[in-house]
């Protein structure tokens, strides 16, 4: 019989029912069943004491561990079985955990109990974000220049950060007239942005600091960190003249070159034999060159006629060359001398998309002064009259049926001019064009546009819907108001 209300058990070291060994003990004594938890509405991390951060989503392992670490004092003198999260609405600020726990309690008897503890979610603005808000704060500035007309490299940059994620640790970011300026609250942060960079466009940097403060007694130095990146002065569509010694070791390539691309490196294609390179920012540095021309010289040309060449002859020790073009030699007249009969001949990589009548931009060589020291010293023979770029479509209907966007990093912008919306469209036109850059974005699907049919050849190139991404709507009805803050 139980020694305490008579009961019949069976027998155990302590002679009781458990119901009487639950009123004569109570294991959980000590053990609080409230606490507090402090949340970042900014940023949407959890404070772990005494300064850590860390990014939790709701009733995630990495949450049930911050709550238990809040009470594993008190948790030391029994022995916990199961730990878990009763269900709580989103917005409601509070967590409840379902512990249950063992103690050996009179001559030897274990005793089992549940009880829940109940976490109230406090809001707290964490150190990165006040450093934020305050906009003036940074330990670290990367400030990356390109001396171009032309910001091609720059909004394709953009896109490689977004689609990385890099620019969430930034401060500030600030647009001025010739690059960005990032600001960062730590010089590891900045450091990593560099070495970004450096990988992903062909750049060079530097590094420098200043002394702030200096503490004498505990001899702590505070400096301001500046790191200075150059990214190399060509863009897609730059034609090139190439010191004689580097167009030598890239396969006796021609010295006047066409730029198709700038990813981590320049690809170059000779418009005459359809030999291809990549120079790498190193090699650049060593062999520096110019762009001949800026992009407000293109020209508008009407294709007269046109021919596709059967592949030529390597000359000797030539490199590699472009499966994705054709060579053609053609005779192109200006659109603004069709009253005239002065027609030029040039060879051209773009045989596969050229007919004759159709509208191509390019540069004129043969009208022009040419002020580079390469260029200058070259043979006038060897100096084609016309380097033809790309073919021109209507820029109005593309812009119509463009049923695709790409996001934009929110910065401090001078000001913007119609200049840098008529580069954007340039930028955008080739996405649609090279689909080599175009692994490299990610591309939204725009709502606001209809879908057209994909298989409509006769116009410009196009990207498909499959190559696009569904942009990600949250309405703030979904969690409540408030509470959305809470959702990761």
């Amino acid at each position: 019989l139980c020694c305490q209300c008579g009961v019949p058990i069976p027998p155990n070291p302590a002679n009781m029912c458990v119901g009487c060994l639950r009123a004569q003990v109570d294991i959980t004594e000590g053990i609080p069943k409230q606490g507090t938890l402090h949340f970042c509405k900014q940023c949407e991390r959890y404070l772990q004491p005494p300064g850590t951060w860390i990014q939790c989503t709701l009733e995630s392992r990495e949450l049930l561990a911050l709550c238990l670490k809040k009470i594993k004092a008190s948790l030391s003198k029994v022995r916990l079985i199961d730990a878990g999260f009763i269900w709580t609405e989103p917005h409601s600020k509070r967590l409840k955990l379902k512990l249950t726990v063992q103690k050996e309690v009179i001559n030897g008897a274990v005793l089992q109990q549940v009880f829940v503890v109940e976490y109230i979610v406090q809001s707290q603005m964490c150190e990165d974000c006040h450093r934020i808000e305050a906009k003036d704060f940074w330990k670290a500035v990367v400030q990356v220049r390109q001396k171009t007309l032309h910001k091609k490299t720059f909004y394709y940059l953009e896109q490689l950060i977004l689609k990385h994620r890099l620019h969430q640790n930034t401060l500030r970011i600030k647009e001025i007239h010739d690059g960005l300026d990032f600001y960062y609250s730590s010089k590891q942060q900045a450091q990593k942005m560099v070495d970004f960079l450096q990988c992903t466009v062909p750049s060079r940097s530097k590094s420098s600091q200043r002394l702030i403060s200096h503490d004498i007694h505990s001899n702590v130095y505070n400096y301001k960190s500046t790191f200075s990146v150059e990214i190399v002065p060509i863009c897609k569509d730059n034609v090139v003249c190439l010191s004689p010694k580097l167009a030598q070791s890239l396969g006796n390539m021609s010295q006047i070159c066409v730029c198709i691309r700038v990813t981590s490196t320049i690809h170059l294609i000779d418009p005459s034999t359809l030999q291809i390179a990549e120079i790498d920012g190193n090699t650049y540095w060593r062999h520096p060159f110019n762009s001949l021309f800026h992009p407000k010289q293109l020209e508008e040309f009407i294709i007269m006629d046109i021919n596709r060449v059967q592949e030529k002859k390597k000359g000797a020790g030539a490199g590699a060359r472009s499966n994705k073009h054709t060579l053609a030699e053609a005779w192109v007249q200006k659109t603004s001398e069709l009253n005239t009969d002065h027609q030029y001949f040039c060879c051209t990589h773009l045989g596969h998309i050229l007919n004759p009548g159709d509208l191509v931009l390019g540069f004129d060589l043969a009208n022009c002064n040419l002020n580079d020291e390469f260029a200058n010293k070259m043979n006038p023979h060897n100096i084609p009259d016309v380097v033809l770029i790309k073919k021109s479509y209507d820029r109005t209907k593309r812009q119509r049926r463009r049923n695709w966007k790409l996001k934009e990093l929110e910065r401090d912008k001078e000001g913007t001019d119609t200049d840098d919306e008529r580069q954007y469209q340039d930028f955008l036109e080739d996405l649609e064009e090279d689909e080599a850059i175009r692994k490299n974005v990610n591309i939204y699907r725009n709502a606001d546009i209809p879908v057209e049919s994909d298989t409509d050849d006769d116009g410009p190139p196009r990207i498909s819907l499959a190559e696009m991404l569904e942009d990600l709507h949250i309405s703030e009805d979904a969690t409540g108001g408030e509470g959305a803050n809470m959702m990761t």
